[in-house]
């Protein structure tokens, strides 16, 4: 069992910026592909960026150039640094683990955390 649980949401104005953390429980950052997600209203879910062990990270083109994915094995964190934030990034973010191990695959969500962009 893994639990996920996010932080840093909440109120921007355009352009603006916000930082989303991801905590999970155990050690789960060192074997997991951690990633972030979102979803607004009225659309499906998103694959915002992605972070596999060792750095090498995968961005979605919306977001590209301007959220950035990090991660700290040691504290079991993952981050998501949003900056030139828009209007079209309103969502609920939700924090993502995902192993496929031998076949088998492990896949954990965070309860979300909501990001508004408005004036």
């Amino acid at each position: 069992q893994v639990q996920l649980v996010e932080s840093g949401g909440g109120l921007v104005p355009p352009g603006g910026s916000l930082r989303l953390s991801c905590v999970a429980s155990g050690s789960i950052s060192s074997t997991y592909v951690m990633g972030w997600y979102r979803q607004a209203p009225g659309t499906q879910r998103e694959r915002v960026a992605r972070i596999f062990n060792g750095g090498p990270t995968v961005y979605g083109d919306s977001v590209k150039g301007r959220f950035t994915i990090s991660r700290d094995n040691a504290k079991n964190m993952v981050y998501l640094q949003m900056n030139s934030l828009k209007p079209e990034d309103t969502a609920v973010y939700y924090c993502n683990a995902f192993r496929n191990y031998l076949g088998v695959r492990d896949e954990y969500w965070g309860q979300g955390t909501q990001v508004t962009v408005s004036s």
